[in-house]
């Protein structure tokens, strides 16, 4: 029982101490924050000073502080917005107005208030003394900035700074900051709970050290370095590599290890960036081709199942991306201040926008031309004309939809594999208005009877389906999905009059004619197929001749197979 007794005070007074450390500690915190303000303090008024050497030894001072509010004391710096008031105070002054300043604390932002009347100090511009810093110091600040970048809370800004600090630029101005700069990188490398922020830390680590190993004084470590430079795997270290390289060769270095040491660096990178680059264009191969099958399955609709030759689709996109835009400006997006709720709502209004010009369009035209392709081919291209040139009365050549927060950025699945977040949402929708599809055509009793006007007009007319009713809901749902394809076009290309008809009419339609005209899967796989092989061919033989590289392959494709990967159902099955 003595034991117990024993071993509960020892823990008791364990704890204590315990609680009194940490008490302890917490009263030292401020006391250190302070000395370490007073000392930041004194270096700023420095900054004022008549000698540069002076100067720049006060910057330097700085960048030993994990302070992460010296970074906007250093672009107020850069943009002159220091002053030292009565020579013992550095102030920030971002408003003057009449010749009076209105000073800031320039560590807090905080107004410097006057007690006599507890509003914020009003002196003439006059009586301060202006802190000029030449181009040199300015260039100097801006490499201690990334320096100090390192502390920062903030992942971008942390991010920002780790990167900065490994190119050459900031290497060769930081000069002897560079052990200060090495270290707390391999701290960051270390203890960062970003993974991302440990590679790019450590990275940057490397290309310091290698800077400060000579190559022709300290060749063993170099080459180590270099070696440990290649397991980085980073594009940025092999353009480093190869410059050095092609140095080092100009230079006449014969050393057979130095070139062997970096060519298989080198080589290391560029064997894993170049499938990192075939990952990304089958990526966007993907992403190209969902939009292609939203294009493709409203064409699927009119020309595969209703024979009606609609040159005009590509403008119903162009209709659902300006539709977009239109909701964007509704709700007051922009990239400063942001609305992300628009592109919720830019979607229906987009399909439906669209769907409404198709639904005129067939009452007014189409419905007198069904089984006359030709004059229906002629009468949609013209069509298409009077809707470019009116949005271009419009709107001009050009104009930018602004995407939601949310779509910006992207997921790294693996190092420099980027998934955005933009083409994704694309994928998503694609898929989503695929299945819809398939389901409004084959489980509901609309579908059932656009499926039965579509193979046999005359029959479901017997049985009491209202046909022209049918077609003209048919071609308006087509010209709805065109709307969508536009609407999922604004997150990652240009929104111009004639994107249709320069982008994708064409392609659109090799897609129905590859896939099986009038069929789902085949628009799904002949789409994919077409997306996937154009980004692919586009990097080596650039995109002119990647589409009539794609255009010979279909022609040829067709004529071994005339009815594309499905036989087509519908009208055209019966001509």
């Amino acid at each position: 029982m003595s034991m117990l007794t024993d071993y509960f005070d020892f823990m008791i007074s364990r704890y204590r101490f315990f609680l009194w450390l940490t008490f302890t500690a917490l009263l030292s915190l401020p006391l250190y924050s302070e000395t370490n303000e007073a000392e930041i303090r004194n270096l700023l008024i420095q900054f004022g000073d008549k000698k540069s050497s002076v100067r720049k030894s006060a910057l330097i001072g700085l960048a030993k502080y994990e302070d992460e509010r010296l970074i906007s004391v250093l672009d107020a710096y850069k943009l002159r917005q220091l002053f030292i008031w009565n020579d013992e105070r550095v102030v920030l002054c971002k408003e003057v107005q009449e010749n009076i300043a209105y000073l800031q604390d320039p560590l807090t932002g905080k107004k410097i208030q006057n007690p006599s009347n507890n509003q914020q100090h009003q002196v003439p511009i006059n009586n301060l003394k202006s802190i000029r810093p030449a181009r040199k110091e300015r260039n100097l600040a801006e490499n201690i900035k990334s320096l100090l970048k390192l502390s920062s809370s903030n992942f971008k800004t942390r991010f920002s700074g780790a990167k900065k600090c490994g190119e050459p630029r900031t290497i060769k101005g930081l000069g002897q900051l560079n052990d200060l700069a090495f270290r707390r990188l391999g701290k960051l490398a270390k203890e960062d709970t970003d993974k991302k922020i440990r590679r790019i830390a450590q990275e940057s680590a490397l290309l310091i050290q290698i800077h400060q190993t000579p190559l022709k004084t300290d060749l063993d470590n170099h080459l180590v370095i270099v070696k440990q430079l290649g397991l980085t795997k980073s594009m940025r270290v092999q353009k480093h590599l190869e410059k050095t390289l092609k140095n080092i060769e100009k230079d006449g270095d014969t050393n057979p290890q130095v070139k062997k040491t970096y060519g298989e660096a080198i080589r290391k990178i560029d064997t894993y960036q170049s499938r990192i680059l075939f990952l990304s264009n089958l990526f966007f191969g993907i992403s190209l081709g969902s939009v292609l099958i939203l294009m493709a399955l409203g064409l699927a609709i009119t020309f595969g199942l209703m024979g009606v030759i609609n040159m005009a689709h590509g403008e119903l996109m162009m209709i659902g991306a300006y539709t977009t835009f239109e909701i964007q400006k509704l709700f007051k997006h922009t990239i400063e201040t942001p609305n992300n709720l628009y592109y919720v709502f830019a979607l229906p209004a987009s399909f439906l926008t669209a769907a409404f010009i198709g639904f005129l369009i067939e009452i007014l035209v189409v419905r007198h031309l069904y089984k006359r392709p030709l004059e229906s081919l002629l009468a949609t291209w013209g069509i298409g004309l009077i809707l470019i040139q009116s949005v271009r009365l419009r709107y001009g050549d050009n104009i930018g939809v602004n995407a939601p927060t949310y779509l910006r950025g992207g997921i790294e699945l693996i190092q420099d594999f980027i998934l955005p977040y933009n083409r994704c949402f694309i994928i998503a929708l694609c898929t989503s208005s695929v299945f819809s599809i398939y389901y409004l055509m084959r489980y509901t009793e609309l579908g059932l009877k656009m499926r039965a006007t579509m193979q046999n007009r005359d029959m479901a007319s017997s049985l009491g389906v209202n046909t022209n009713f049918v077609d003209r809901y048919t071609f308006a749902f087509g010209s709805g999905i065109a709307g969508i394809a536009g609407y999922a076009w604004t997150l990652i290309g240009g929104v111009t009059p004639d994107m249709g008809q320069t982008n994708f009419i064409v392609d659109s339609f090799l897609v129905v004619v590859t896939g099986g005209v009038g069929e789902i899967i085949g628009v799904i796989c002949s789409g994919l197929g077409i997306g996937i092989l154009t980004k692919a061919i586009e990097p080596t033989i650039g995109t002119i001749w990647a589409k009539i590289f794609l255009l010979v392959g279909v022609v040829v494709f067709i004529q071994f197979k005339p009815s594309g990967l499905f036989a087509p159902k519908g009208r055209l099955a019966d001509d």
